[in-house]
C-alpha cells in the first residue's frame, strides 16, 4: 500500500484534531468513492489509500507510533490494520449520509425530540428588573395513553424480524459495504401491530402547552433562555429537547441601552445653561436631582453612578449617563425678543471674547484662512 505521508493523504496538519481528521476523511472519501468513480482503478487505489491514512491517525495508539517511527512503527505494530471491515469504518463517519448510525452490531437508538425557539419580547423596565410571562408553545408531546411507545395498552412493539431490532440493514458491493435504514420498520428497529388510537402508533402528538417562563433581571437582546426538556417529544418515547426563549428588548422612548449602562438626552434652557441651576432627570427608579454648573456648553454629557443596569452576569451595576441639550426658544412674542436682542447687543462690545471665546475663536479663524486663500 502506498507510502506517502498519511497526514499528505488526508490534507491535514500534524497537529490536526480528532474532528478534523475525521472531516477531512469524510471529504475525500466522497471524492473517490468506488460508486462515484464508477470502476476507475486508479480512483479506488487512491480510495484504499484514503482509507489507510485514516485508520492509523483515527487510533491513538497507531498515531503516536507513525509519528514517532513513521511507517517503519506500523510495521512493527503488525500492518497498518488495513484489513478491517470496510462498511465497518466508513458507516462510522457516514452513517448519518445513508441513514444509519455505525458498524455491525450497534443498536438503533429512538431519536430525540427537536430543540424549539420562542422569540420573546420585553420592555426595557421587564428587562432591568425581570419578569414572569406565561407562554404557549405548540409542540409535539408524548401520548399519556400509551406513554409514549405507540401501542395499544396491554400490548407492546415486537422486534423487527428483518433487521433483528438493529434499525439498519447492511448492503454489499464487492468490497466495499454501507448501511441503510431497515425498509421494514423504518430505522426504528421495532413492529407496532397493534398502534395506540390516540396517537396512532407514533408515540406522540401535537398539542398547544402553557409555560411560565422566569426571565432573570439584567437580560438583553441576544440572551436566550433554556428550559430543558419542554422542546418536542422524542421518537417512541426518546427524551424530549429543549425550549430556548430567545430575548429582544423593545426600542426605550427614553433610554438608550450599552451593556450595563444607560444613555438619555435632557434639555435645558438657555438661562439654566448660562447660569447653573437644578434640573429634574428620569431615571428607571424615578426622577432625581442634577445640578448643571454655570456656562454649561450643549452636549455635555453627566453621569449619575449606579443609576445604570445590573447585568444577567452579575458585574457592578452600571451608570446613567445623560447628556444636556441646549433647546432654543421658539414663538417669542415682541418683548421677548426685544429682550434677547438687547442681551445680543450687550455681549457684542470689546469684551465679546470673553462671554463668546468659541464663538469669536471661530470666526476669526474663518477669516484667517479666507486672507490666506485670496493671497
Amino acid at each position: 500500500m502506498s507510502k506517502r505521508d498519511y497526514y499528505e493523504v488526508l490534507g491535514v496538519s500534524r497537529d490536526a484534531s480528532e474532528k478534523d481528521v475525521k472531516k477531512a476523511y469524510k471529504r475525500m472519501a466522497m471524492k473517490y468513492h468506488p460508486d462515484r468513480t464508477k470502476g476507475d482503478k486508479a480512483m479506488e487505489e487512491q480510495f484504499k489509500e484514503v482509507k489507510e491514512a485514516y485508520e492509523v491517525l483515527n487510533d491513538a495508539q497507531k498515531k503516536a507510533a507513525y509519528d514517532q517511527y513513521g511507517h517503519a512503527g506500523l510495521n512493527q505494530q503488525g500492518g497498518h490494520g488495513g484489513q478491517g471491515d470496510f462498511g465497518d469504518i466508513f458507516g462510522d463517519v457516514f452513517g448519518d449520509i445513508f441513514g444509519g448510525g455505525g458498524g455491525r452490531g450497534r443498536q438503533q437508538r429512538a431519536a430525540r425530540g427537536s430543540d424549539l425557539r420562542y422569540n420573546m419580547e420585553l420592555t426595557l423596565e421587564e428587562a432591568v428588573r425581570g419578569v414572569s410571562k406565561t407562554i404557549r408553545i405548540p409542540s409535539q408531546c408524548h401520548c399519556e395513553v400509551c406513554n409514549g411507545s405507540g401501542a395499544k395498552t396491554g400490548t407492546k412493539a415486537t422486534t423487527c424480524s428483518t433487521c433483528h431490532g438493529q434499525g439498519q440493514v447492511q448492503m454489499r458491493q464487492g468490497f466495499f459495504a454501507v448501511n441503510q435504514a431497515c425498509p421494514t420498520c423504518h430505522g426504528k428497529g421495532k413492529i407496532i401491530k397493534d398502534p395506540c388510537r390516540k396517537c396512532h402508533g407514533e408515540g406522540r402528538y401535537e398539542r398547544s402547552k402553557d409555560l411560565k417562563v422566569t426571565i432573570p433581571a439584567g437580560v438583553d437582546t441576544g440572551d436566550r433562555i433554556r428550559l430543558t426538556g419542554e422542546g418536542e417529544a422524542g421518537d417512541m418515547g426518546a427524551g424530549s429537547g429543549d425550549l430556548y426563549v430567545q430575548v429582544s428588548v423593545r426600542q426605550h422612548a427614553i433610554f438608550e441601552r450599552d451593556g450595563s449602562n444607560l444613555y438619555c438626552e435632557v434639555p435645558i434652557s438657555f438661562a439654566h445653561a448660562a447660569i447653573g441651576g437644578e434640573i429634574e432627570v428620569p431615571t428607571l427608579d424615578g426622577r432625581v436631582k442634577l445640578k448643571i454648573p454655570a456656562e454649561t456648553q450643549t452636549g455635555r454629557m453627566f453621569r449619575l453612578r449606579g443609576k445604570g443596569v445590573k447585568s444577567v452576569r452579575g458585574g457592578a451595576t452600571g451608570d446613567l449617563l445623560c447628556k444636556v441639550t441646549l433647546e432654543t426658544p421658539v414663538k417669542l412674542n415682541a418683548e421677548q425678543k426685544e429682550l434677547l436682542q438687547q442681551f445680543e447687543a450687550s455681549l457684542n462690545n470689546a469684551s465679546a471674547k470673553k462671554h463668546k471665546p468659541k464663538s469669536e475663536g471661530f470666526f476669526d479663524g474663518v477669516k484667517s484662512f479666507f486672507d490666506d486663500f485670496t493671497k
